[in-house]
């Protein structure tokens, strides 16, 4: 079975796949699954986790599964107390190696792409000392977080950060998952020339295994110079997408595992628009959580859809022979313009030498999640579509209209919101939400079959999702778009304010 991180499906063959974007390898410690740090709670993501699911990753003698330069950089903490977590970022031009020899001109954090894993606990703070060196402004936007809105990276509340100026994002987290961050200004370019890190925040328990890490996916387009491929009017309709598939920062790497180990991977898709739909040749996968929190049980499935902007997270146990070694490809997919239409190798796994460890399943339970009550929400009607633009060029439009001049939505600190997203266009849009998580309510009419909470889901061409979220703890100017990032910057973006 093929599954969607959107939920249903037309067809067993449109449950898609992500972009598989290890940001950076964790240590083997526990993660939380889905915790809340406000006095009463998100009712929705309250977790009644077994406290015995202590992960015990790397108790058995299992090593990190990349080599050398694949394997992703964590921050440097400059803070002792072990509940601050105080890092320097930097955002500046140099050199990004995508394979052994082949380096091209990018945009880097602290030096790399991707940039470093910020990894911490529930209740941790979070100081963030951050310089432009670019030659252009940009922000930082902490994707999936609940932060408050003048740290949330966007243009309302938060003034660009211009050359050669520093900013200082403080925040606490709040919840365990896998998330990211990204500039919020001039987006499309800055992201696809390698402006991206991982988060990872653990919580006060999680499933045993043996290697828990992040996989970052991303594609890139080179020109015939070599370099990073200008955008063109071209990508404004499919979005840019590129045919060298890049995880963690480089293209083709190689997994190392051993047998009967298994791994949990925070997939994260830092693509522009590319749409990772992820098989393993001969394998399933455990299918174990979306965005910020893990399901309630374990789900076995042949591949996944990631979409841009969208975190999964995936089990996997080694198994005692792989002879000859498995390719991660994504597959097929029709999302409208830009579809792939042939699968693209992402990376080789392989066996080690080592002797294999005998298997240990996951929990029947990985977590308790609370449908939200959604008694007296407000209701409303979000609209995507498309029109002809000015000269040749496409507009984006939600309701009607293209931001900036999409209404702005006022929701009520402490309100609950229904929003049914009627996708008119005849091609995919993953839709995404600063500052709060949703539940996803049905598709087409059809409740899902499990509990499951997102930041970023997929629309599907003509289909029609109602989404439930809570207007809870931070109140200001937020956005909510198409993470297709070209589509956003020419239009399906609007902007909400919670008061």
């Amino acid at each position: 079975m093929t599954v969607t991180a959107s939920m249903g499906l037309r067809s067993p063959s449109d449950w898609s796949v992500g972009i598989l974007v290890v940001c950076g390898v964790l240590a083997c410690t526990p993660a939380p699954s889905v915790s809340d740090a406000d006095a009463g709670g998100d009712a929705a993501r309250d977790v009644e986790s077994d406290e015995s699911q202590t992960a015990d990753t790397g108790a058995r003698g299992v090593s990190d599964p990349w080599r050398g330069a694949q394997r992703p950089v964590p921050f440097a903490d400059i803070n002792p107390d072990p509940r601050i977590i105080e890092v320097a970022l930097e955002a500046s031009w140099g050199e990004w190696e995508i394979e052994p020899g082949r380096r091209v001109r990018a945009m880097t954090y602290n030096g790399g792409v991707p940039g470093p894993t910020l990894e911490g606990t529930v209740g941790d703070q979070v100081i963030v000392h951050f310089r432009n060196s670019l030659d252009q402004p940009t922000t930082i936007h902490w994707h999936g977080l609940r932060v408050p809105a003048d740290m949330d990276g966007t243009h309302f509340v938060h003034h660009a950060i211009e050359p050669g100026a520093t900013f200082d994002y403080r925040f606490e987290l709040l919840d365990a998952g896998t998330f990211w961050y990204h500039p919020h200004v001039s987006v499309a370019l800055q992201v696809e020339m390698g402006l991206y890190g991982a988060i990872v925040v653990h919580g006060p328990s999680e499933p045993p295994v043996d290697w828990d890490g992040v996989v970052v996916v991303d594609d890139l387009r080179l020109d015939a110079a070599g370099a990073i491929e200008p955008e063109s009017m071209d990508d404004i309709l499919p979005g840019r997408t590129g045919p060298r598939m890049i995880v963690n920062g480089r293209v083709g790497p190689t997994f190392a595992a051993r047998a009967g180990a298994t791994y949990r991977l925070r997939i994260v898709n830092a693509a522009n628009a590319r749409y990772f739909r992820l098989a393993m040749t001969g394998h399933t996968w455990q299918l174990i959580g979306f965005d910020g929190a893990l399901l309630e049980r374990a789900e076995t499935v042949d591949d996944v859809l990631v979409v841009p902007g969208q975190r999964v997270e995936l089990a996997w146990t080694a198994p005692a022979r792989l002879d000859g070694g498995a390719t991660v490809r994504t597959l097929a997919y029709d999302r409208g313009p830009g579809s792939d239409v042939a699968p693209f190798d992402v990376m080789r796994v392989e066996l080690l030498p080592d002797p294999p460890l005998d298997v240990r399943a996951l929990p029947a339970r990985l977590n308790s999640l609370a449908a939200l009550d959604t008694a007296g929400a407000t209701q409303r009607v979000i609209r995507l579509g498309q029109i002809a633009g000015p000269g040749s060029a496409v507009q984006f439009t939600i309701n009607g209209a293209s931001y900036p001049d999409v209404p702005t939505i006022v929701a009520t600190l402490g309100g609950t919101e229904i929003w049914e997203i009627n996708n008119e266009t005849s091609a995919d849009h993953p839709f995404h939400i600063h500052g709060f998580s949703f539940q996803l309510l049905s598709r087409n009419g059809v409740a899902p079959s499990r509990v499951s909470f997102h930041d970023t889901i997929n629309v599907p061409a003509r289909d029609t999702l109602r989404i439930a979220w809570r207007a809870e703890r931070y109140p200001g100017m937020w956005m909510y778009h198409c993470h297709i990032l070209e589509h956003a910057e020419h239009g399906m973006l609007g902007v909400l304010e919670v008061r």
